[in-house]
């Protein structure tokens, strides 16, 4: 008899519960949602990237046939701002715009088409302002905001004009000479989400004053603590659910429609729904921080590192959203996971008038990583040693000090996952001639293998997992244990095609030891917070409280019997701030742990076209036990499409603050044809303080693949390639 478990338990390859609806078309996506007579709402947006509002006519569009609504500011019952961490957003346009495409009035119709119609015939008088579009100019422009919003928070109040953050981490002596040094100036242009399904939903009122709102989103109670004050409503009286979502990284841990939809909803006493167009999508949620980097590393004779000195400069756009966390990622990982006594970090953020962004998948470690081990490979080269040797001898370890000041003193096994990388067998050079679709050009059968030249790159890269500085991090469950035996979990972590629903019925299987499972719908009706399914934290949150809440329930089944109803929160360990001088953290530990990966590229280069192809990457990542292996192989993969993405081919366009290719047909993805095959080597180091000892893996593979696939085209063309994406002409050299 197999014993073999079919629904599977913590640490099994199981197939995901979403996989069959999702491929076959079947599933449910928050654009799909209906509700019996329900309205369809449309957003008026600005044609601005900075302006003064001078006048609101809305008499046209209100009269326009099929209209029951056209709102404004002043049509907002509660609080007019908002913001996921600072509320400096206005709900809509108060007297002015500063960002393209920032909300200015709502309607709602009885088509979709009659509300894009009604919203043609609103007149706007605009005053169009000087854009700030330079971040390093909006350090001495006038200030976008009169208020200064992250003022008064444990950072340090820089008196700059425009700064969200500023954060320097001193740490020994940053003067230290080296008998090597090595410098360069990198930048990383704009990058979107691009999650496939865009921002939708549907707001339906209770008949009480009171919503629901059903919305593909990432943290269903913090959006309802941001949507109840602006509707004037206590937060029991608006409840968030969660609809299918068609991909994050990110984009969705900040509102799009939820108020909006809501304001409409309310307003009309009818169900509302949302659904924005891809060109709208590109100005409905916030981007990847563009950088500017100023590096310089020194090392002694032996290639061990004495000194990094880094300034980082960080484009947040309009509204400051998790700008603060990304400062502060940037700073804590610049020097890369190796170990440096002496370091000079200075990270800053500001505002300006280019699309707002936020957190997007390894939020500033990408950055940073980027500069952090070109810089690397310059100085194996400067030192004649070779590449992943020296990343051996600077190799971060359990014990070593961090440049914030933080001992590590859980798993991180840097120098095996360097070893296992570089270990993997590169494939063989494909002999010519070969299928166009096999060329750099691809389909384009632009070249026959003429002026093709073939490179290997490496890279190592490392981030937090969970929040960090002393946020008070948690995630709740509740488990419900009928007398047949069966159990029923709630748990409002988001689905966002992570998985963490596997993640959830089977640590609940494990732990009630019974397939007779059911996860109840994602809602904040029911459940308190989990948190938002970002920073790599949701595998190890979820994990960690539905096991208190099943352990928990079974000791009340085995006092009282019968059906017994449980809720428990789970914390991880407990975090302290940096400090805002000295960037040293002010506790034991900033960081509640932290997760490294390793990946070795072979690309091939028309180095007269400047076109490229990857042809295979192979990477060894620490996943601390994997719960569901199939799982984490899938976040590798998906996460290193999206750094091969960002080394190639994505980039937001904006001239004075607007975006000029909002479509994807003009803002390019991987495919599949983009895509090499994707060799990975799980490294199981269990986290002493996690629950199973798992950790999150969603996002080290992004932080390290734009490095390593940038790494590889250097070493194919013999060129610096400091920004990216790399674009044809910085290879011909046009």
């Amino acid at each position: 008899m197999s014993t073999t478990l079919p629904l599977g338990r913590v640490g099994e390859r199981v197939k995901r519960v979403d996989g069959i609806p999702k491929t076959n078309g079947e599933f449910a996506y928050s654009s799909d949602l209906f509700a019996a007579g329900m309205l369809w709402g449309h957003t008026l947006r600005s044609p601005h990237s900075h302006a003064r509002i001078v006048e609101i006519d809305l008499a046209d569009a209100l009269t326009s046939p099929g209209v029951h609504a056209v709102l404004t500011h002043e049509d907002v019952p509660g609080q007019k701002r908002y913001g996921l961490e600072f509320p400096d957003q206005p709900v809509l346009a108060l007297d002015r715009v500063r960002y393209f495409g920032e909300p200015v009035a709502l309607i709602a119709a009885e088509h979709p088409e009659q509300a894009r119609r009604a919203a043609e015939r609103i007149r706007v008088a605009y005053e169009p302002l000087e854009p700030l579009v330079d971040p390093e100019r909006a350090l001495e422009q006038e200030p976008l905001h009169d208020e200064r919003w992250t003022h008064g928070h444990g950072y340090r109040d820089d008196p700059r004009p425009n700064v969200v953050r500023h954060l320097v981490i001193r740490h020994g002596d940053p003067d230290a000479e080296g008998a090597v040094s090595v410098s360069g100036v990198y930048e990383l242009g704009i990058q979107d989400q691009a999650f496939l399904g865009p921002e939708s939903g549907l707001a339906v009122p209770d008949g009480e004053g009171g919503v629901d709102i059903y919305v593909a989103t990432q943290w269903l109670h913090v959006d309802r603590d941001q949507v109840a004050p602006c509707l004037g409503l206590p937060p029991e009286r608006v409840r968030i659910h969660l609809a299918g979502v068609g991909g994050a990284f990110g984009g969705r841990e900040d509102l799009s429609m939820q108020i909006h939809s809501a304001l409409l909803a309310l307003h009309t006493e009818r169900p509302v729904k949302m659904v924005y167009n891809r060109e709208e999508s590109f100005v409905g949620h916030v981007h990847r921080h563009p950088a500017r980097i100023w590096a310089e590393h020194r090392a002694d004779a032996d290639g061990r590192l004495v000194s990094v000195r880094m300034r980082i400069l960080l484009d947040g756009g309009a509204y400051a959203s998790s700008s603060t966390a990304v400062t502060s990622n940037a700073a804590s990982f610049a020097c890369g996971p190796y170990a440096v006594a002496n370091a000079l970090i200075e990270s800053t953020c500001v505002y300006s008038n280019n699309p707002p962004c936020g957190a997007m998948r390894g939020f500033g470690a990408v950055q940073t990583c980027f500069a952090s081990e070109a810089q690397m490979d310059k100085l194996a080269d400067a030192l004649g040693l070779d590449p992943v040797e020296l990343r051996l001898r600077n190799a971060l370890a359990p014990g070593d000090v961090l440049p914030t000041g933080q001992r590590i003193d859980g798993s991180l096994p840097v120098a095996e996952v360097i070893r296992r990388a570089a270990a993997l067998p590169v494939p063989e050079l494909e002999p010519l001639p070969r299928e166009a679709i096999r060329l750099p050009g691809g389909a384009g059968n632009t070249t026959r293998g003429e002026g093709v030249r073939r490179g290997v790159g490496f890279a190592v890269g490392f981030k937090n997992i969970a929040y960090s500085e002393g946020f008070d991090d948690y995630c709740a469950a509740r488990v419900r244990l009928r007398e047949d035996g069966s159990a029923e979990v709630h748990c409002a972590a988001a689905e966002v095609g992570q998985g963490v629903t596997n993640v959830i019925l089977q640590v609940a299987r494990t732990e009630l030891a019974t397939d007779d499972v059911v996860l109840a719908p994602h809602t904040t009706a029911s459940v308190d917070s989990s948190g938002s399914a970002s920073a790599s934290r949701m595998t190890w949150m979820a994990a960690g409280a539905v096991q208190l809440a099943c352990r928990a329930a079974l000791e009340e089944r085995e006092r009282t019997g019968g059906e017994v109803d449980v809720e428990r929160i789970y914390r991880h360990v407990r975090t302290s701030p940096l400090d805002p001088e000295t960037g040293q953290t002010t506790g034991e530990r900033s960081h509640v742990a932290f997760a490294c990966a390793a990946m070795r590229v072979v690309a091939e280069v028309d180095v007269e076209l400047g076109l490229t192809r990857v042809v295979w990457i192979g990477t060894a990542q620490d996943v601390g036990a994997a719960v569901n292996p199939q799982a984490v192989e899938g976040q590798i993969e998906g996460g290193t499409a999206q750094g091969l993405g960002l080394a190639l081919m994505e980039e937001i366009q904006t001239q004075g603050g607007l975006i000029t290719n909002a479509s994807f047909t003009d803002y390019l993805i991987p495919t599949a044809l983009d895509m090499p095959p994707v060799e990975s080597v799980l490294i199981e180091d269990p986290e002493p303080s996690a629950p199973y000892g798992v950790k999150g893996v969603g996002e080290p593979p992004t932080v390290v693949s734009t490095a390593a696939v940038v790494a590889a085209l250097r070493d194919a063309t013999g060129r610096e390639l400091t920004r990216v994406p790399v674009r044809p002409d910085d290879i011909v050299g046009l």
